[in-house]
């Protein structure tokens, strides 16, 4: 499972305090223990501090380059931030993210093409958030078609079907699971990921559903998710779920999690 740690997002107050402040410690802590719990990328995004978020993106790159060895995940609505950050990457960076909207697609690609970077292909056009598999899925071709004419190789698409609350409508998670599907086997080499909490939004014991979700996405062929991998439950059933699904061989990581700690008993 490719996981992108979404801890270092200042939407949360403890890092909107800690970006504020500068404090280089309380950063570095959290990323190094993203790492250590699993993370596959380490997201970054001060997307909620309009005035000086391509200064404290940039800084906040450094800082977490400092102390990790994984690479990061760009996580912005503003193109020239994505730009100055993918100029400051270390390592082979993931761009969060890219949709069919055209003055999206027309800024943000550029940026990806020739395979310069990983990217999260939101699957929406100009028409809004899709609602049903078969938009989901038409939007996610077409989304690989112009990518590839970029010179994107599938490897390097992260679709997002853009899972939608149960809250508001007790279909979208069918939606989703379906849509997972179809891509997974339809778009051979491509991966799945998404923001896993929004299917629970507004919803009591959110995380028994991300927990449950998660497991039925997984068996679906998702193979990514922005998660907090600091989260010993969600964590606990990614390694349940791969052992069971016999993608973990000789159950090796279940076996090793369990041996440090890092199965929620």
């Amino acid at each position: 499972m490719i996981i992108i740690g979404e801890r270092i997002n200042t939407s949360r107050k403890p890092m909107a305090q800690a970006v504020e402040e500068r404090n280089t410690a309380f950063i570095q802590e959290d990323a190094k223990k993203q790492e250590a719990a699993g993370a596959s990328f380490i997201d970054v995004n001060c997307g909620t501090r309009l005035k000086t978020e391509l200064e404290d993106f940039l800084w906040l790159m450094d800082v977490i380059q400092e102390v990790v060895s994984i690479p990061l995940c760009l996580d912005s609505p503003d193109p020239k931030v994505l730009a100055a950050g993918l100029s400051r990457a270390k390592l082979r960076p993931l761009i969060n993210s890219i949709t069919l909207e055209p003055d999206r697609f027309e800024v943000v690609g550029p940026l990806v093409a020739g395979d310069a970077a990983d990217v999260v292909a939101l699957c929406m056009d100009g028409t809004g958030i899709p609602r049903t598999t078969e938009k989901v899925v038409d939007n996610a071709r077409r989304l690989v078609g112009q990518l590839e004419g970029l010179g994107v190789k599938r490897a390097s698409i992260y679709l997002d079907p853009m899972i939608q609350p149960v809250s508001t409508d007790t279909e979208m998670g069918l939606v989703a699971l379906a849509s997972i599907e179809t891509i997974m086997t339809t778009l051979p080499g491509v991966h799945t990921t998404c923001g896993l909490s929004n299917v629970s939004y507004g919803l009591p014991e959110r995380f028994l559903v991300n927990r449950h979700f998660l497991t039925c996405a997984m068996v679906k062929g998702l193979d990514s998710a922005i998660i907090d991998p600091l989260d010993r439950k969600i964590m606990t059933s990614i390694f349940t779920t791969e052992m069971v699904l016999g993608r973990d061989e000789y159950c090796e990581a279940y076996i090793d999690a369990v041996r440090e700690g890092r199965i929620e008993p």
